[in-house]
């Protein structure tokens, strides 16, 4: 499947308060990696194809960092759009050691059609997506 044209990653927001420690940038004490991004296959829906934007990644944090679990909002949209198209919340990620384990998220909003879904992805209304991923502490 074709991967997103562009994945822009505001890559772990700004600053979030360890509970009642002190605060911790996310965006200096964690990043991404190992991030793959392409359509999901999400099977018939009212007799149609739908194939959704799906993207997985790990989060790593830094040695040392006081970060030990977070909740994220993975933002998608339309490439070249201003809004948003949806927003999943993931409500809690856990570290084992200085990464997560893989994490998948995938939107519910895509692209259905009657064509196979090889077509669907040639066809001349689809567009690419992008995924903004936001962390808090």
């Amino acid at each position: 499947m074709r991967p997103f044209a562009t994945l822009l990653l505001a890559a772990l927001l700004a600053p979030a308060a360890a509970g009642c420690g002190k605060a911790v940038d996310l965006t200096q004490a964690t990043h991404l990696t190992d991030i793959s991004s392409g359509w999901f296959d999400a099977g018939v829906k009212d007799g149609q194809n739908k194939l959704v934007p799906s993207i997985t990644f790990r989060i790593v944090r830094n040695p040392g960092t006081d970060v030990s679990s977070l909740a994220l909002n993975v933002a998608f949209k339309i490439t070249g759009d201003q809004d948003t198209s949806e927003d999943v919340y993931v409500q809690s990620v856990d570290f084992v050691g200085d990464a997560t384990a893989p994490i998948t998220v995938r939107s519910n909003f895509g692209y259905t059609g009657e064509q196979p879904r090889a077509e669907m992805l040639a066809h001349s209304q689809f567009r690419d997506m992008e995924a903004r991923v936001f962390a808090k502490q």
